[in-house]
């Protein structure tokens, strides 16, 4: 067993029994979004390094911070192939629903397709709170999780051949596009992604560079927390608090169990 290995089972509380087949994946993606948040505190405060699998695991299991989805995706990436599945990393273009556009700033969403018995899935724990929770064949067929319906189906554009989409439990009537990305361009290596932590940090138009974010799953929904506001979703229900930046540590190690 590998160090990462170890680590990562550890950091997610994943039982030692649990062997990590596929049938597994939606143990250990519940387990990662509860676990692992998303969240952005490298970015906001000038401090991210460069991806590597070293600094990967020092950064989330060592230190046990989160991440956003080109780290989060990165390390689950690493402790797929480590436990011999036939993973690979891959860009896409967010889309936003609001606006009806894609994203300007390019591909920089991460993701992850496995190989399963001559079918491919995509495999996302990094995309905040719309994480399939659940691997998502890449048929168009609709994949259910307790997080809602998603399904992943061929669409040719200039951002790639296929659509993730989703219907969020408690929150979609309608299928919404989440992300476009190409199965033909696999991330050679994980180096690459530092060209997505440049675009997130730097550029006018990331959302992640202006203000600090921090969400994970819970057991009844999720919990997300910016400077202006504490979100909760518990059991389909969403209050959310605005507050100032005053309270900001003290919800951080309440909801989190994290100090800045």
């Amino acid at each position: 067993m590998s160090e990462l290995i170890a680590l990562f089972r550890q950091r997610i509380g994943m039982p030692d029994n649990e062997k990590i087949t596929f049938a597994a994946l939606e143990l250990v993606l519940e387990l990662t979004a509860k676990s692992i948040p998303f969240e952005n505190f490298g970015i906001i405060e000038h401090r991210a390094s460069e991806i590597s699998r070293d600094n990967l695991v020092r950064k989330m299991l060592v230190d046990k911070e989160g991440g956003l989805c080109y780290e989060l995706n990165a390390l689950l990436y690493f402790f797929l192939i480590d436990n011999g599945m036939p993973a690979s990393l891959t860009r896409g273009v967010v889309y936003n629903n609001e606006a009806q556009a894609y994203l300007t700033i390019g591909r920089t969403h991460a993701t992850i397709l496995l190989a399963h018995e001559d079918r491919t899935y995509v495999i996302d724990t990094g995309f905040g709170g719309n994480l399939p929770l659940t691997p998502v064949p890449l048929t168009g067929e609709t994949v259910t999780s307790r997080n809602g319906e998603f399904r992943a189906r061929e669409a040719r554009s200039e951002h790639g051949d296929y659509v993730l989409e989703m219907k969020l439990r408690h929150k979609d009537n309608d299928w919404r596009v989440g992300y476009a990305f190409d199965s033909r361009k696999p991330v050679a290596d994980v180096g690459e992604l530092n060209e997505i932590q440049t675009l997130i940090a730097e550029h006018p138009d990331s959302p992640f560079n202006k203000h600090r974010l921090i969400t994970r799953r819970t057991d009844q929904g999720s919990v997300t927390l910016t400077d202006s506001s504490l979100t909760q979703w518990i059991d389909g229900v969403v209050t959310k608090e605005k507050m100032d930046g005053g309270r900001f540590k003290e919800l951080l190690i309440k909801h989190f169990g994290r100090t800045v």
